[in-house]
């Protein structure tokens, strides 16, 4: 979720910018988007085919673990136990260290 505030936050202040410089957006809102996300989605047309290509099975667990967290910018369920598990416990007080 943080990732997504700063990113609309760098979005604002370039906004703010091109106003006070006068400056048109390069590309129109709705256009620019839509282009985002058909470059999001086409990055995951190619590991599927890949893999089809490979004779290995296309399941929607393996898309689900591979493709949509590329897609969202979510890290996949495994990745984010295992990075929590990783990390010492932090001391309450100087009485735990």
């Amino acid at each position: 979720m943080k990732l997504y505030i700063v990113s609309l936050g760098a979005g604002i202040l370039v906004g703010i910018i091109y106003a006070l410089l006068q400056v048109r957006s390069p590309a129109p809102p709705v256009v620019a988007l839509i282009g985002l996300l058909g470059m999001l989605i086409g990055e995951q047309v190619v590991p599927p085919i890949k893999r089809m290509l490979a004779g290995e099975p296309v399941t929607a667990a393996w898309f689900h673990s591979e493709c949509v967290p590329k897609i969202t910018g979510v890290p996949p369920p495994a990745t984010l136990a295992a990075t929590s598990n990783d990390v010492p416990p932090v001391p309450r007080s100087a009485t735990d260290v």
